[in-house]
């Protein structure tokens, strides 16, 4: 963009991409036990889908975060 002095709805437009794609910030996440849980209790019960998880981890006291 500041190359070839385009806004960057023309840039992302030229490029194909959405904008919303090339303004997203990555958040750096402090969920690294709820993550490893998970992929343990998944381990563990392969049959069991996100849904049935996300209740055991519930049962377990991890309290769901809201996307902000």
């Amino acid at each position: 963009m500041t190359v070839h002095g385009l806004s960057e709805r023309r840039a992302c437009q030229l490029v194909g991409l959405d904008r919303s794609t090339f303004q997203y910030h990555k958040k750096t996440g402090t969920d690294a036990v709820l993550r490893e849980r998970l992929k343990a209790m998944a381990g563990e019960r392969r049959r069991f889908g996100y849904r049935r998880l996300g209740i055991l981890l519930q049962r377990e006291g991890f309290v769901p975060s809201l996307p902000t």
